[in-house]
């Protein structure tokens, strides 16, 4: 029988409450205590810092705090990659950014989902799509990037979309809902 953390790691539905779940959120709310106290600290230190929870930090990528996310463990950032100010990653599952991607200011990156029909969503149980971003990418302050999306290589998403599918390599998208422009 698989344990919630292996449920939740795999995409499965998984409590959230269950107390293994809720002392790895503990863990990672003592490491942001930590991270977010950083702005301060050189660059080398906050990478030292990154090290410590996340699941790859590249050669020279960068998170400026304050940074929020659930669990750290399952965030993957190439060389290069840079988040700034305010960024959210719910990471259940999965979240990749690729090797020089520039996230702004106030983005969400949400690999977290829940139950559609009423009756799922009252049992409480979650369950995480992962999210892709490749390399090269620049996203716009305050975008938010839903569960399972996956954005293509060198694409570019405006400040303030939502982008609920998928956005081809090269490709530009913006708005709400994003769509993907000449």
């Amino acid at each position: 029988m698989p344990t919630e953390k292996e449920k939740m790691l795999a995409g499965a539905l998984y409590d959230p409450a269950a107390p293994e779940i809720q002392a790895e959120l503990e863990a990672t709310h003592r490491w942001l205590a930590r991270y977010n106290a950083a702005l301060g600290m050189t660059a080398a230190e906050r990478r030292g810092l990154l090290l410590e929870r996340l699941a790859e930090v590249g050669e020279g990528a960068a998170i400026r705090p304050p940074f929020h996310c659930d669990y750290g463990f399952n965030i993957r950032l190439g060389a290069g990659a840079f988040l700034n100010f305010n960024c959210v990653i719910l990471d259940v599952v999965e979240v990749s950014i690729g090797a020089r991607a520039q996230i702004g200011p106030g983005v969400q990156i949400l690999a977290a989902d829940h139950p559609r029909d009423p009756e799922g969503r009252a049992s409480g149980l979650e369950f995480g799509r992962p999210v892709r971003i490749g390399r090269n990418v620049w996203i716009g302050a305050g975008a938010i990037i839903l569960p399972g999306v996956t954005i293509g290589d060198d694409a570019l998403i405006g400040a303030g979309s939502v982008v609920t599918r998928d956005v081809p390599a090269g490709a530009t998208a913006f708005g709400n809902p994003a769509r993907l422009r000449g």
